[in-house]
């Protein structure tokens, strides 16, 4: 893999950070009953992590001689409670796709301080997975 190659999926990576971050305030704002008042508050907590994901990614783009991206990725919305949860896993489960690979492909380039962070993202991702596995009793 070459550097603008990998550039090109950070800054991918990036524009997914900043549209999960857009759609856990969107959902954080309008969903609503008693038995989702715990997450509702965790979604803005997952909100924020994921401004410090495209930060953190930002960061590493221009360190690596790029310039990070200021597009953003889609963003999914719904009237339904549970399908912004489902939609809120899915998007999670396939960010821990892409930084489990894109570990391995900064550990094959050698780019150990970037595998620390996408290492970091990973973990973080992973616990807004589990989050919202318990909400939706999964």
């Amino acid at each position: 893999m070459t550097k603008e190659e990998m550039l090109s999926l950070l800054n991918k990576d990036l524009t997914l950070e900043f549209s999960a971050c857009i759609q856990y305030v969107q959902h954080g704002a309008v969903i609503s009953g008693p038995e989702y008042e715990g997450i509702q508050k965790e979604l803005l907590v997952h909100s924020t992590e994921e401004l410090m994901h495209a930060t953190q990614l930002s960061e590493q783009i221009a360190f690596l001689g790029g310039v990070p991206t200021v597009k953003v990725g889609q963003i999914q919305t719904d009237a339904v409670a549970e399908t912004m949860l489902k939609q809120d896993l899915a998007g999670e489960q396939d960010a821990i796709s892409r930084y489990k690979t894109r570990i391995s492909q900064a550990e094959a380039m050698q780019e150990y301080g970037l595998r620390r962070v996408l290492e970091d993202i990973l973990i973080t991702e992973e616990e807004h997975a589990r989050d919202l596995q318990m909400s939706l009793g999964l």
